[in-house]
């Protein structure tokens, strides 16, 4: 039986391309909170205020997030750290099935 025509072998190919598949799906999966800006972060905020994972504290001129318990001063900040923890939270969720 003659040996196979290395021109054809298409494991390497194959290969390669599930490589590029995976790392595509880490780059979908990745968050970017480098772009938050004031206003993006503000309806941000607004929208967990009224979903309750925010709540504000007047007197101490913070807000807390509550499922972490983290206080913040800034909206921005808590926005980049929301979408933060929102990220590994669902890698977490993705890991366990």
């Amino acid at each position: 039986m003659p040996d196979p025509d290395p021109h054809d072998d298409t494991s390497a190919d194959h290969e390669q391309f599930e490589k590029e598949q995976l790392a595509q799906d880490r780059d979908a999966a990745g968050v970017d909170t480098a772009d938050v800006d004031d206003t993006t972060a503000q309806n941000l905020i607004n929208d967990l205020i009224d979903a309750d994972v925010v709540t504000p504290v007047p007197e101490d001129q913070v807000l807390v997030h509550e499922p972490s318990g983290t206080a913040y001063d800034s909206t921005t900040q808590l926005a980049v750290f929301h979408r933060g923890w929102t990220a590994a939270r669902d890698a977490d969720d993705e890991e366990g099935e």
